[in-house]
């Protein structure tokens, strides 16, 4: 297995990648990783740092290319945050790595698997989506307008040019809906995954995310995790369950 660093021409400049490629031989298929939006006070430099051990796991476990782009603000990707913004680069980042193939498989933590389920309602080239301790509503996930853009400052996903005005910035991630993209989503597959004690995002959210993809879904809930699940076995034994099951 090969682990390569690569930057991805995108609108906001560079987007910083990572591809665990399988060896020679290995399966064509294509796993993207997609961070979520920590808001704790210098979260984005740190959003997609666990994700590279994860994608080489996935990549010697399951044989397929694994990636990790760190979007717009995000680590030492240029840029600052908007929803729209990581729509557009994550669809850069999937033209870059040739997911025409044989299509992509998304799996996004927290906030990455409502951009992960936007993105893969809309566009033919991915073929399945997997969400991890996903808010369902994000209006109510955002909170107040203000308070939310002084949370993204404090993150640090500002780059050179300012942050939308706050009642704008919320509306541009209310729009991705994930429970309105769980439902144009079949008959593409989808897996959701909680933590059964998931203090920041309630265990409901992954129901009414499966009811909204009229049961057309997989859910997992795991016994006493919490909200950060990139480290659990369990999320990973799941999830490469999951994968095995495309041939």
């Amino acid at each position: 297995m090969a682990l390569s660093h690569r930057q991805i021409a995108g609108d906001a400049g560079e987007i910083e990648t990572v591809v665990a490629v399988p060896p020679k031989g290995g399966s064509d298929h294509l796993l993207l990783l997609c961070h979520g939006l920590p808001l704790s006070r210098g979260g984005g430099s740190t959003a997609s740092s666990q994700l590279p051990a994860l994608a080489e796991r996935f990549c010697e476990e399951a044989g397929w290319r694994v990636a990790v782009a760190s979007l717009r603000g995000v680590a030492s990707s240029p840029g600052t945050f908007s929803a729209s913004g990581w729509r557009r680069d994550l669809s850069v980042v999937l033209d870059d790595l040739g997911a025409d193939e044989s299509g992509a498989v998304l799996a996004g933590f927290g906030f990455g698997g409502a951009l992960a389920l936007r993105v893969g309602a809309e566009d033919e080239r991915v073929r399945a989506v997997a969400t991890l301790a996903t808010p369902d509503d994000l209006a109510a996930w955002c909170g107040p307008e203000e308070d939310f853009a002084a949370a993204c400052r404090r993150a640090g996903v500002v780059g050179e040019e300012p942050l939308l005005d706050p009642a704008t910035l919320v509306d541009d991630v209310v729009a991705l809906d994930p429970l309105g993209a769980a439902t144009l989503l079949p008959p593409k597959r989808l897996m959701v995954i909680h933590g059964q004690d998931d203090a920041i995002v309630p265990q409901s959210a992954a129901r009414r995310l499966i009811e909204a993809a009229d049961g057309r879904a997989e859910l997992r809930i795991i016994q006493g995790a919490g909200h950060w699940l990139r480290a659990d076995p369990r999320m990973v034994a799941t999830l490469l369950g999951w994968l095995d099951r495309f041939r």
